[in-house]
């Protein structure tokens, strides 16, 4: 922390300071070590004086004056880690093994096998290897049947051991009993004639002890153990190595599917029907009363705290440069992450009470009521930082303003909450419309706050450094329509109050600061000179609407994709926070991936015996892109595979095998053990080729191939996954706006698109699709549930048993296997329609002097806006539309009527024949994708952290913004060529723009 409060005082972690009335009593103020435990951060050090006197809001704020020491009754606020999950990266192989073709469909298993009892015993004729450790060790040793003896390597990486059956004989599982000298990695390969090998399974990260492999599918003489990395510095050893026939115990049987329907071209849509809203965000009274209600959750620091100390040059320490003057990074801080147990009695709403637009007030005025699931202390309100001093750099109040009773504060000198739960207001209406509090017509009770001026304070001007320092004074005045107030509260219970609740963990937290516009109502906010002052962002670089995400300046991109929309309301910030535990729950253990979070019970064991991830957070990394194709033999279980085989009228229907998506996982449904039953797609190499650019610049684009463990099917799409911000924003724009871009005929550029009309998996209506990269999904909720089936094996009210995997035929409602509720379900995809998107950051940020900006916002703004004008002038815009308006047609009044920028037509869109698969999905064939919306697309390789390499596109090709553009074809390639044209700073321009979305 980097304020003007004492060292132990930053230790402790103040919470922001409480508002108080003018009249606070003299005797409370003698209680010095009480009123600095609890203000002698925020209010007693930025706003009052040393013995913790209240500011009075009419007058100048004094000199700041170190606080003391808070007392050792004042418990610290949580302050977690500031770290954040790793990516389920898995382990990725070192790319020095061979990538040997699959296993061709004539050495594999016969059709017609009868698999209806176990596999049995297999016999080894004959074993060769490597050079051995001794004559003792040789690769005999590895099938004599004894666990006492062993085949043993020399130690090199690259040796192997070789099992012949002495003929053609179908393998349905494969153990391995490996000494304490394990292989790491490793490739099992297969071969009918010991010259001709192909690949069964490649494993990486292995851990040695008894490893197994089911569903093997060979139909082989040989069977080779090839080695690529030892896991110690010894050779390989195995014990015992035994192999089984295919049997019901090892190996899948073939499943019957159906096609899913597709609509016929021309259909009616059926848009979804218009209802109230889950709840409102802000309404107006009959007399002009303007009402905003909004959610908050408990944080672990202030908005403007990074991980190091950072100052204005001359006025203290400056971490963000080395001695050297050289930018370094020592952060992150701790104010977007999540505390422990966030979604447990952790959120509360806050409401403002307006009556600036009411006829004939000429002093407005502001009721501010909290609404908390527990008792708290009166107080713990701030309004208006300390931009006027030079000290105060993370935070700091001027915190005006009237607390209805001061006792609700003075009260929690002795330990007491003597603010009650008071019960959530009527929608439309004040909880108290004509009695309110001590003559205040609308506050709820003593623990309500007034706030009706604009503090005193001191203007500001330069100093020999450029430094902007106090001068002169400015007086105290009312408010006046337009004011943008930063407003913050606190979480500040008490153990007794926790315990009351049932609730063991911490009592006192921070929580979000935000920017209320007064007339108005909340607004995205950035930091402008001097000392990062807030300000309202303007309309045009709010790409979620005006539930768009403010800057970060606590260095937590890594967490700018999990923010709710900064106008989420009361109650629906606690379904968010629920929702967001569900998305971080591990379906088959119930466990939190972030630390210090209670295990979600409800999802233990609910995952099936194949998936590829466990948490829906596995892929969408942050809640951003899944991890990129980057190494050969890579699994690619953090990605998706869709599956198709064609029957025999030549119609798409799921893979006999997988189904409509490979599963790559598995695990014993009885054991919980992971594995390997052969259904892993993996990296099998890359195509590249090279584009040259006008100025000569030489761009070398590359895409992944993928060989399968199993049978490859003759129709396969590999998908990346995408961003989950702004899709409750997508799902709010009217079916009409989306039909009304639909070309029938080509524009100049040969640009048409085309709405997918998809057929509803509930109701069988048609709707229009809008998720996917297919656009296939028709709703949030049909957009969650088929994840959490073909990703997770977990189902739904929508897929009520893993059948479903099949096709609709095969998916019979009556059978009901255990998974999400409808409560579940609904929880998660309203925590997805919340996600805020951030906005866009085209606007230079008031740093301190002398402070390094953080990179995502050392932006140039007329570069940016250059850039947006070409990305208009070479019309990329002829697709990714730069704004729309979304509509009545959600539950989620935070999404209605708001104007957004998501640059996305939701059309498809022939992209050429070098994007395209063979997967048609609804309507879209195999080289139509639906318009990727690119709002958030500059935080990407931000919000995935360090080291993590994501990519762009349906399959990450692309690693770069500039290769992905390269790669577009058909009905884009007119812009694409304009691209390739554009001069060096013409290019570097346009991408500025792109990296501030």
């Amino acid at each position: 922390m980097r304020n003007n409060v004492s060292e132990t005082d930053q230790k402790l972690g103040c919470p922001p300071p409480p508002a108080l009335s003018r009249g606070l009593l003299f005797s409370a103020v003698l209680a010095l070590s009480a009123v600095s435990a609890l203000s002698g951060c925020g209010g007693g050090s930025s706003s009052g004086d040393a013995a913790g006197t209240p500011p009075s809001s009419g007058s100048p704020a004094p000199a700041p004056i170190p606080a003391p020491a808070p007392t050792a009754s004042s418990p610290e606020p949580e302050l977690p880690p500031t770290t954040t999950p790793s990516p389920s990266t898995g382990t990725l192989p070192t790319g020095g093994g061979t990538a040997a073709p699959a296993l061709p469909p004539g050495l594999q298993l016969p059709s017609g096998l009868d698999l209806s009892k176990p596999g049995a015993a297999l016999k080894i004729a004959n074993a060769t290897s490597s050079a051995t450790e001794n004559n003792n060790n040789g690769p005999d040793k590895a099938f004599d049947g004894s666990m006492t003896t062993r085949w043993s390597s020399v130690p090199e990486d690259t040796a192997w051991i070789q099992f012949d059956f002495g003929t053609k004989t179908p393998i349905g599982y494969m153990q391995l009993a490996w000494e304490n000298a394990y292989g790491k990695e490793y490739a099992v390969l297969a071969s009918d004639d010991g010259q001709t090998w192909y690949q069964l399974r490649y494993v990486a990260g292995g851990k040695g002890g008894t490893e197994e492999f089911f569903n093997l599918n060979a139909n082989v003489r040989y069977v080779k153990i090839q080695g690529v990395a030892r896991g110690t510095q010894y050779g390989y050893s195995l014990f015992e190595v035994s192999f089984k026939s295919p049997g019901s115990d090892n190996t899948l049987a073939s499943v019957v599917s159906s096609a899913t329907p597709t609509p016929p071209l021309g259909s009616s849509v059926t848009s979804p029907a218009i209802t109230a809203p889950l709840e409102q965000v802000q309404f107006t009274l009959p007399d002009g009363t303007l009402v905003t209600r909004f959610g908050f959750v408990g944080r672990s620091r202030h908005a403007r705290e990074r991980g190091e100390d950072w100052a204005e040059i001359g006025y203290g320490t400056n971490d963000t440069v080395d001695a050297n003057g050289q930018p370094r990074d020592k952060g992150p801080g701790a104010y977007l992450n999540f505390i422990a147990n966030y979604f447990k009695n952790r959120t509360w709403g806050v409401e403002f009470i307006d009556n600036s637009r009411v006829a004939g007030v000429t002093k407005p005025r502001i009721i501010i009521n909290q609404y908390y699931q527990q008792a708290q202390r009166g107080g713990g309100h701030s309004f208006f930082r300390r931009f006027d001093d030079p000290g105060v750099t993370g935070y700091g109040w001027m915190s005006p303003g009237t607390l209805l009773d001061n006792t609700t504060y003075t009260d929690g000198f002795n330990d007491l909450t003597s603010c009650p739960v008071v019960p959530k207001p009527p929608e439309g209406a004040l909880a108290k419309p004509n009695t309110g509090y001590n003559g205040v017509i609308g506050a709820n009770d003593g623990c309500s706050v007034v706030l009706d001026n604009v503090p005193g304070h001191r203007d500001v001007g330069p100093d020999a450094n450029g430094v902007l320092v106090p001068t002169t004074t400015v007086a105290s005045r009312n408010l006046k329509v337009g004011d943008a107030i930063e407003f913050t509260g606190s979480f500040f219970s008490s153990r007794a109050a926790m315990d009351a609740i049932g609730d063991s963990g911490n009592f006192r937290y921070y929580t979000n600061e935000v920017t209320y516009v007064v007339g108005s109502g909340l607004r995205p906010w950035y930091g402008v000179q001097p000392r990062l002052m807030n300000a309202p962002l303007p309309d045009e670089t709010l790409l979620g609407g005006t539930g768009s995400i403010s800057y970060d300046y606590a260095d937590n991109a890594t967490f700018m994709f999990q923010q709710p929309s900064t106008q989420i309301g009361m109650q629906n910030m606690q379904r968010f926070t629920e929702g967001r535990r569900w998305i971080h729950s591990n379906m088959w253990t119930g466990d939190h991936n972030e630390a210090g979070n209670d295990r979600n019970t409800a999802a233990v064991g609910l995952q099936g015996p194949r998936f590829n991830q466990s948490t829906c957070f596995a892929c969408h990394i942050n809640n951003g892109r899944g991890l990129a194709p980057q190494v050969l033999n890579q699994r690619l279980d953090t990605m998706a595979v869709r599956t198709a085989t064609l029957d025999a009228n030549g119609k798409q229907v799921p893979h006999p095998t997988y189904g409509l998506a490979v599963q790559m996982n598995a695990r014993s449904q009885t054991t919980g053990a992971l594995q390997d039953w052969g259904m892993a797609v993996r990296v099998a190499g890359f195509d590249t080729k090279t584009v040259t650019l006008a100025d000569g610049t030489v761009v070398t684009l590359s895409k992944p191939r993928v060989s399968f463990d199993g049978p490859t099917p003759s129709v396969f799409s590999l998908r990346a996954a995408q961003p989950m911000i702004g899709m409750g924003l997508l799902e709010a724009i009217p079916d009409a706006d989306i039909l009304a871009r639909v070309r029938t005929t080509p524009d100049e550029d040969g640009v048409k698109g085309q709405a997918n009309l998809v057929y509803d998996p509930e109701t069988g209506a048609v709707r229009v699709g809008r998720y996917g990269w297919k656009a296939a999904k028709v709703s949030l909720r049909h957009q969650a549930a088929n994840a959490a089936l073909l990703d997770m094996s977990v189902t739904s009210p929508l897929y009520p048993n893993r059948d479903c995997l099949a096709g609709p035929a095969q998916c019979n409602r009556n059978k009901v296997e255990k998974g999400l509720s409808e409560d579940d379900l609904q929880l998660i995809t309203r925590y997805v329609g919340l996600l805020g998107v951030p906005a866009q950051r085209s606007l230079t940020s008031g740093f301190p002097k002398g402070v390094t900006p953080l990179p995502y916002l050392d932006v140039n703004p007329t570069q940016v806006a250059a850039g947006a004008k070409l990305f208009a002038s070479i019309r990329c815009t002829a697709c990714h539309i730069a704004e729309m308006k979304t509509g009545l047609g959600t539950e989620l009044a935070e999404n209605r009527n708001q104007t957004i920028r998501p640059y996305t037509d939701l059309l498809l869109h022939d992209m050429g024949s070098e994007l395209a698969d063979t997967l048609v999905e609804s309507q879209a064939a195999g080289n139509q994708w639906r318009t990727a919306p690119l709002w958030g697309i500059g935080y990407t390789e931000y919000v995935a952290g360090t080291g993590v390499k994501v990519g762009y596109l349906h399959d990450s090709r692309a690693g770069t913004l500039t290769e992905a553009i390269l790669w577009h074809g058909g009905e884009a390639a007119a812009s694409r060529q304009r691209f390739v044209n554009l001069s060096t700073a013409d290019r570097k321009a346009l991408l500025a723009f792109l990296n501030s979305l």
